[in-house]
C-alpha cells in the first residue's frame, strides 16, 4: 500500500470533519474559538485519529461511524499540548513550527481553549446520531475508554509524573509510567475505539489492544529521540528541551542506541500482534513503521 497517499486522504477527511464539529471562528465568543481552531488547525500529524480509523476499517467498519471520536480524539490531544506548552509546565514558545497558543492570545484564553476542546470532545462522543448503528452500550463503553485515558489513571496522570520527574534520577519504570500514561493512553484508547466501533470480536479487540500499547510506547521512545538528532526546521519546535530541563527520557538513561533498539522491538512487536487481522491490516502496519521511523 502507499502509504503516504493513505494519510492524505484520511487526513483530508479528519480535517473537514474538525471544521465541521468545531464552532467557526466568528461565532461568539470569537477570540476563545478562534485560539481552539487555532491550534487544531496547525498542522499536526492526525496519528491517533488515523490510527482510530484504520482500527475500525481493519475489523470491516466504515469511516463514518469513526470520525466523529476519531476529531473528539484530536481535540483532546490538542487541548493536552495547549496545556502543556503553558509558562507554568513546559513554557514552549513553538508548536509545529508556528506560536504555541498562549504567546499569541494569552495565558487564560490558551487555558480556556484547552478546557472547551476537551468539553468539546465529551460532546461529540456523547452525540446521538438517528442514522448510526452503534449501540448506547457501545458509546457508553468508548465513553468510559477514553475518559480514562484522558484524565489522572491517563494523560494528566503521566503529564504530573513527567513534571515530578524533572532534574531527578529515576529507574526505568517510572520513564515507563510517563510514557504509556502520557503518550501511550490517548494512543491505545483510539485503537481499542476503533476496534469497538467497527464491531471487532473480542480476539481481534485484544490484539488492537496489545497492538496500541507497543505503538504507543514507541511513539513517545522516538519522540524523545527525536528531540536529541531531530532538526528544528522539521520538528517545528526547539530541540534539546528535554535535555535542558531534566526530563525523564529513555535516551537519558539508556542512551540512542538502547532507545532504538527498544522502539524498534516495540514496531516489530505491535507488528506481529496484528497477525489475526490478517491484510486488513496492513494501513497499521505501515503506521507504526512510521511512528518509530520519522523525522519529526
Amino acid at each position: 500500500m502507499n502509504l503516504e497517499t493513505y494519510i492524505s486522504e484520511r487526513v483530508t477527511q479528519i480535517d473537514s470533519a474538525l471544521d465541521r464539529y468545531l464552532p467557526m471562528a466568528e461565532r461568539l465568543p470569537a477570540s476563545l474559538h478562534q485560539a481552539m481552531r487555532y491550534s487544531v488547525f496547525a498542522g499536526g500529524k492526525r496519528i491517533r485519529p488515523l490510527l482510530m480509523i484504520a482500527a475500525c476499517e481493519a475489523v470491516g467498519g466504515s469511516i463514518k461511524s469513526v470520525l466523529p471520536a476519531a476529531c473528539a480524539i484530536e481535540m483532546i490531544h490538542t487541548y493536552s499540548l495547549i496545556h502543556d506548552d503553558l509558562p507554568a509546565m513546559d513554557d514552549d514558545d513553538y508548536r509545529r513550527g508556528r506560536l504555541t497558543n498562549h504567546k499569541i492570545f494569552g495565558e487564560a484564553t490558551a487555558i480556556l481553549a484547552g478546557d472547551a476542546l476537551l468539553t468539546q470532545a465529551f460532546l461529540l462522543l456523547a452525540g446521538v446520531d438517528p442514522d448510526s448503528a452503534i449501540s448506547a452500550a457501545d458509546r457508553l463503553r468508548v465513553l468510559q475508554i477514553i475518559a480514562t485515558a484522558a484524565g489522572s489513571l491517563g494523560m494528566v496522570g503521566g503529564q504530573v509524573v513527567d513534571m515530578e520527574s524533572e532534574t531527578k534520577s529515576v529507574e526505568l519504570p517510572v520513564v515507563e509510567y510517563i510514557h504509556t500514561h502520557k503518550t501511550g493512553a490517548l494512543i491505545l484508547a483510539s485503537l481499542q475505539t476503533g476496534a469497538i466501533l467497527g464491531n471487532a470480536d473480542s480476539q481481534v479487540f485484544a490484539a488492537l489492544t496489545r497492538y496500541g500499547e507497543c505503538a504507543g510506547l514507541a511513539f513517545q521512545i522516538a519522540d524523545d529521540i527525536l528531540d536529541i538528532v531531530g532538526e528544528q526546521a522539521l520538528l517545528g519546535k526547539d530541540v534539546g528541551s528535554d535535555v535542558q530541563r531534566g526530563k525523564a527520557t529513555y535516551p537519558a538513561l539508556l542512551g540512542l542506541t538502547e532507545s532504538r533498539r527498544r522502539a524498534a522491538e516495540l514496531r516489530d512487536m505491535a507488528i506481529d500482534a496484528l497477525v489475526p487481522l490478517g491484510s486488513e491490516a496492513e494501513p497499521l502496519r505501515a503506521l507504526v513503521s512510521f511512528i518509530v521511523d520519522r523525522s519529526r
